[in-house]
């Protein structure tokens, strides 16, 4: 009788890190030619390594091999930041060496799930770290999608989306994403600029927990969103979209950094502690202009009181923020939070994976979406977002119905109304569901304008009203609209969709060289969303690039197999000048009609 095989790694510790891979390009050949240079160069590199970088950065050296390193980190934007300075330290040291001889790295990124013991570290996602990093070109570091979902897009790094990538051993493709240096902050056209009047810009961060806890965390973001929906509804403030002052939670970031990124004029921040059914909350508003502390106050309450559609703890906190800036008193009302925190981490899933093109991840923000639906009855929030996915997937050209998409997406908006008559998201995605997916031109902007009547700073409300005057109004004022949905929210996860909307407004108002540069930086976040490409396509084709607008075409004829003009007509406003534009470039490009 055979012996049952015994699982060794069933004994073993097991752990959850971010690994990083690097090894050198043409290492055999370096070796060949000069043993002894290179062998004096890696020591050197390493060196630097395990010496000033592991450790400025939280990482730790799991193992050294004769070419290459592997390390593990406790957090994403450590590891990307480690990754980064080791190439530039590469580049610098390879500064007045031969090019032939030049020490060049290359990198892969994953978190990863593995068992150790004292001698070594094993699991499928090392051997996915490993394979990542052969999609590296000298000088580059490659991520998993998983990674890259940490990661914020202008503030950790330069992003490129680089598809599903078939690896070596590997069954099914993996999407990877190139990260380089972020480059400089991103200058926002002021107010000004843009027809919106100049006001105090506040910018309210996640507040810190005072424990480590994992229950308690959520609650920052809890108390975050109570604030930003308090003051955001007074029409003398302008207020940073939650979604942009999230990716600063947790980062040790100077006020010139947070006012360049976020263009904002005050900062409102700080921590709390939960003890039982008591929280202590210290919020502090600074001045980034000048580092001043405006304002600081200690205000305890119970933790219940957060869950509240009036909850008096953050109505006290917004009232005297408010009042240090203007003067004057903070509206009373607050937009009901979802009653569970687990739910508001479930509703950020939710959002951010429906603006990953992964079919994957589309698919988990649905499920995640009518979870919180099911759970929420009486919450707009869930139901304004559902139908937001709804529109996206007949607007991506990934519905096998889009009457039937369409029809759920004016059910969840309507039914999200009847909830919250006032709700200024659910009007913003309403009027946005009319303009693409009806053609009720009258009907779209009066939604889409109410929702600005009652939140003036509602990025969303100004993106779509930049696609209904793109469609059906001046495409002057559609750029405008767009940049001011971009000043409203600057470092924002759906950037890349903010970049489309401007890129098609620019595209329509015969802008084509912005246009193009704009719609590439979307392409290189998000490499398979369609209406980037058809975005491109227009601007190209009009622009006299018929041989770029070829290759674009090529492109999202892979996106989309059996692409016709009747499907792309299928995409709701067909009738509008500028997709009519688009529909006489596809037949001059020799696409069939069905």
């Amino acid at each position: 009788m055979t012996s049952p095989a015994y699982d060794f790694t069933s004994a073993l510790p097991q752990s959850t890190k971010v690994l990083l891979i690097m090894d050198v390009v043409e290492s055999v050949r370096l070796m060949e030619e000069n043993a002894d240079g290179f062998v004096g160069r890696w020591q050197h590199f390493v060196a630097h390594v395990e010496q000033q970088l592991l450790p400025l950065h939280g990482g730790r050296l799991v193992k050294s091999l004769g070419d290459g390193l592997m390390m593990e980190f406790a957090t994403p934007q450590g590891c990307v930041k480690a990754a980064l300075a080791a190439h530039q330290f590469a580049d610098q040291a390879n500064q007045g060496i031969a090019p032939a001889e030049q020490l060049h790295l290359r990198a892969g990124a994953h978190i990863a799930s593995f068992v150790s013991d004292h001698n070594d570290i094993y699991g499928k996602d090392v051997n996915l770290a490993v394979r990542l990093t052969t999609l590296a070109g000298p000088g580059e570091l490659v991520t998993s999608a998983e990674l890259r979902d940490e990661l914020t897009e202008g503030l950790d790094g330069d992003i490129e989306d680089l598809g599903d990538c078939h690896l070596k051993h590997v069954p099914e493709p993996v999407r990877a994403y190139r990260v380089g240096p972020a480059g400089a902050a991103p200058v926002v056209r002021s107010l000004s600029e843009v027809a919106v009047e100049l006001r105090p810009t506040v910018a309210v961060i996640p507040f810190e927990a005072r424990s480590n806890e994992p229950e308690h965390f959520a609650i920052g973001e809890l108390i975050a969103e109570g604030i930003i929906a308090q003051l955001a509804r007074t029409s003398d403030l302008r207020v940073i979209s939650r979604l942009s002052t999230t990716a600063f939670r947790g980062r040790e970031s100077a006020m010139t950094e947070i006012q360049d990124r976020l263009d904002a004029s005050y900062v409102l921040c700080g921590s709390y502690v939960v003890s039982g059914s008591k929280i202590l909350i210290t919020a502090e508003l600074a001045d980034t202009r000048n580092n001043h502390i405006a304002w600081a106050e200690r205000s305890m309450g119970d933790v219940g009181d957060l869950l509240q559609a009036q909850s008096e703890l953050l109505n006290q906190i917004a009232g005297a923020a408010h009042r240090a800036l203007l003067d004057t008193e903070v509206q009373q009302a607050l937009i009901q939070p979802l009653p569970r925190l687990d739910s508001c981490a479930l509703l950020l899933s939710g959002v951010s994976l429906m603006h990953r093109s992964t079919n994957e991840g589309f698919k988990r923000s649905r499920e995640a979406l009518e979870a919180l639906v099911e759970r929420h009855q009486r919450s707009a929030i869930p139901r304004a977002w559902l139908a937001k996915w709804h529109i996206m997937r007949v607007v991506r050209g990934m519905s096998d119905s889009p009457e039937r998409d369409a029809k759920l997406a004016f059910e969840q908006t309507q039914r999200a109304l009847d909830v919250k008559p006032l709700s200024p998201l659910a009007l913003a995605i309403q009027g946005h569901a009319l303009c693409q997916l009806s053609g009720d031109v009258d009907g779209a902007i009066r939604q889409i304008d109410e929702s600005l009547r009652l939140n003036p700073n509602e990025s969303l409300a100004w993106l779509y009203k930049s696609v209904w005057s793109t469609m059906w109004g001046s495409s002057g004022a559609a750029v405008l609209e767009a940049e001011t949905a971009a000043t409203l929210s600057p470092v924002d996860p759906m950037k890349y969709y903010y970049d489309l909307m401007l890129a098609t407004a620019l595209s329509v108002n015969r802008e084509y060289e912005k246009s193009i540069e704009v719609g590439k930086r979307a392409l290189k976040a998000n490499k398979h969303h369609q209406p980037i490409l058809r975005t491109l396509l227009l601007a190209q084709g009009e622009s006299g690039r018929i041989e770029e607008a070829r290759e674009t075409l090529r492109l999202l004829l892979q996106e989309s197999p059996g692409f016709t003009i009747a499907r792309y007509q299928g995409i709701g406003g067909s009738t509008s000048a500028p997709r009519l534009r688009v529909v006489a470039l596809l037949r001059q490009l020799g696409v069939p009609e069905n």
